[in-house]
């Protein structure tokens, strides 16, 4: 894992590369497939904002379930998502978010996460997720090496097996994959064909 000064502006990095991404999306785009293979990316989206208000909800020691619940999208859906996004980057800007206690009631309804557990969370969540709507809308995706190097460690500590099979789970199971690129690597490793749609 990137060492805890570096993992904020990571995240942040990983949060603004979505943000442009979105920022290309049209309402005409919503119903196309993504690379997650439940969700057009009108439910990927929504998704992608209830957890932007989620994390920074927990990151304030909130642990309402309600904040993680998925909201309607208005006319302007780029819209919508920059201001989740905007707000969950503004929490994470907060003094000592690192050393906080996140309840996170997506993933256990008792336990209390480390700041730094739950913003590596967030984090390779939207290094995925810039790659999935980048796919979806045929854009490329790039991060700084320094990024991706963050991102593996992450990635390999996500859980796998049987969890990655139930209902909802966040990644499928590990699929193969080959080259050297790493941003393909971590995708794979959490569920995503790289050659995705072919």
């Amino acid at each position: 894992m990137a060492h805890e000064s570096d993992l904020l502006a990571h995240h942040a990095t990983a949060v603004r590369t979505s943000i442009d991404l979105v920022a290309q999306v049209t309402v005409a785009d919503l119903s196309r497939p993504t690379p997650c293979a439940d969700w057009t990316l009108h439910g990927l989206l929504t998704h992608m904002i209830a957890q932007h208000y989620g994390f920074a909800a927990a990151s304030r020691g909130i642990g309402d379930p309600n904040q993680w619940k998925p909201r309607r999208l208005g006319d302007d859906p780029a819209a919508d998502y920059r201001a989740a996004a905007d707000y969950v980057l503004e929490a994470f800007a907060e003094p000592g978010v690192l050393a906080r206690k996140f309840p996170l009631p997506e993933f256990s309804a008792s336990h209390l996460f480390s700041g730094a557990q739950a913003v590596s969370f967030h984090f390779i969540d939207y290094v995925v997720h810039s790659w999935d709507v980048a796919q979806t809308l045929g854009l490329p995706v790039r991060f700084a090496d320094a990024v991706l190097d963050a991102a593996l460690p992450v990635a390999e500590a996500v859980p796998g097996g049987g969890a990655r099979l139930v209902p909802g789970a966040a990644f499928a199971p590990a699929v193969s994959w080959s080259g050297d690129h790493a941003l393909d690597e971590i995708v794979a490793m959490l569920g995503r064909a790289p050659s995705w749609p072919h």
